[in-house]
């Protein structure tokens, strides 16, 4: 998706919260994206990273057995609110494998885990701030709407982590993370369409997903300085 695309789509929704007034403002949405909202860690960020952490979690190591799930192959851009890449960053991604079990050892159901499932990826970004990743679509466990859990990071700084969701699941509404996202807006932020990719015999699907940071690490180390 081109980011004027995401500009495009973000506009339609500002403007349908804030009313026609919106449209009379010259250059109202033209600068600036809508950033990405944070949300909660959660309890199961892997206590004990896998030995592979590359961005294919449906093949563990020299694996020639893939995890039960749906292969999602999952891509997109870290951008500023300007919308340029951002390079150089790590996308770390985690989730529940097919049996709806964290890569964690507080999981309830740890022993019913996908072995082939990597549980955890990270990739770090290119020039023009794209990443993906090769991964199985979430699926619900009890109390929890399908999602997967993201952080963005420079270094051993955190810059962002929040989760996205399906765009439309049934169990959304019943999701109490997923509705104290807060309005429309903040929801669509975070949501994405998984889109099946045809003629593949077993499913598949594509899903893009843009990543929008407030504050760069840069930015913080400018304020800093003017500060002195």
């Amino acid at each position: 998706m081109k980011v004027h695309d995401i500009l495009s789509r973000r506009q339609i929704l500002m403007a349908g919260s804030l009313g026609a007034a919106a449209w009379l403002v010259p250059g109202l949405f033209a600068d600036e994206l809508q950033v990405t909202p944070a949300s909660t860690e959660g309890p199961f960020y892997p206590d004990r990273l896998p030995l592979d952490t590359d961005n294919d979690l449906v093949i563990v190591g020299n694996s020639t057995t893939p995890a039960v799930g749906e292969i999602t192959h999952l891509s997109g851009r870290v951008l500023s609110r300007n919308g340029s890449g951002l390079n150089n960053l790590v996308v770390e991604i985690w989730q529940v494998d097919g049996n709806g079990v964290y890569l964690h050892t507080g999981s309830d159901n740890a022993n019913r885990r996908d072995r082939n499932f990597q549980g955890f990826g990270r990739f770090t970004t290119n020039q023009r701030g794209e990443y993906r990743f090769r991964t199985v679509k979430p699926v619900d466990y009890p109390g929890r709407c399908p999602h997967i859990h993201f952080k963005v990071k420079r270094g051993d700084r955190t810059l962002l982590t929040s989760q996205l969701f399906i765009s439309g699941h049934a169990s959304n509404a019943r999701d109490g993370i997923y509705r104290g996202n807060g309005g429309l807006i903040e929801r669509e932020l975070v949501s994405a369409t998984w889109t099946r990719i045809p003629d593949r015999r077993i499913p598949e699907y594509r899903v893009n997903f843009d990543i929008v940071l407030g504050v760069t690490p840069d930015e913080r180390d400018d304020g800093k300085k003017n500060k002195k």
